[in-house]
């Protein structure tokens, strides 16, 4: 089996990527694969001992194979929760698509799963003319879409996917996360994105944790999920 790496990104913030991204890590690692993760630029860091330091990237550092730094993980650590791009210039600090694949090529190819957490949406804004996406395509990986189950979400996921394939990438795989348990018609909303969404369903996260630690992911997902992956 050949080493794979994927670029996870969300139909919008909070719709939980981090989460998706320790399930599929998980099942993985329980189909017997080395894995590793990245978070090349994480806003919204507690100010600890050790440095900045982002409770996603702490999540995805806990939940993988290969013995990476926090450093290797989240290169780039901003303080206030806020756009990366304006955390920046508030630290200071320059962001740049050239400088972000540089951190991240030296994590990719060390495990046979590799998954790269984005920030935000797909267009989310790393200075005045560049955005994640441009990150994913410097990096040629393809994407899975993480889309949060409420209200909206058709139209939020169907434009992400557009512009996915517009900027030449493969979408590889989509995930349902179920973020808003209230939501009327939740599987009608998830039937109709299977419908219409050029790329693979690999599963549904259903509302289940208040807390996140390791152990409320595994088996989310099945060897199932990976294997479709690992297939194209």
């Amino acid at each position: 089996m050949s080493k794979k790496a994927f670029f996870i990104t969300g139909t919008d913030t909070g719709v939980g990527k981090t989460l998706v991204s320790a399930a599929l890590l998980l099942a993985a690692k329980n189909r017997g694969l080395t894995t590793a993760a990245l978070k090349p630029v994480a806003a919204g860091c507690d100010d600890t001992a050790d440095g900045l330091r982002n409770e996603d990237a702490l999540l995805l550092k806990s939940v993988i194979t290969e013995a990476l730094t926090y450093e290797q993980i989240n290169p780039v650590a901003l303080e206030p929760a806020i756009a990366p791009h304006i955390a920046a210039q508030q630290a200071k600090r320059s962001l740049s698509v050239d400088r972000l694949a540089g951190f991240c090529r030296g994590v990719l190819n060390t495990a046979d799963f590799t998954l790269v957490e984005g920030a935000g949406g797909w267009r989310v804004p790393l200075n005045t003319t560049e955005t994640l996406a441009d990150l994913a395509k410097t990096l040629k990986l393809p994407v899975i879409l993480v889309v949060g189950i409420r209200l909206g979400c058709i139209n939020h996921a169907l434009l992400t996917a557009e512009a996915i394939i517009r900027d030449g990438l493969q979408l590889a795989g989509w995930v349902a996360n179920c973020v808003d348990p209230d939501m009327p018609f939740q599987q009608e909303n998830i039937a109709s994105l299977e419908q219409r969404l050029p790329a693979r369903y690999l599963g549904v996260v259903p509302h289940l944790f208040d807390e996140v630690s390791p152990e409320a992911f595994v088996n989310v997902f099945p060897p199932q999920a990976i294997e479709t992956l690992f297939s194209q």
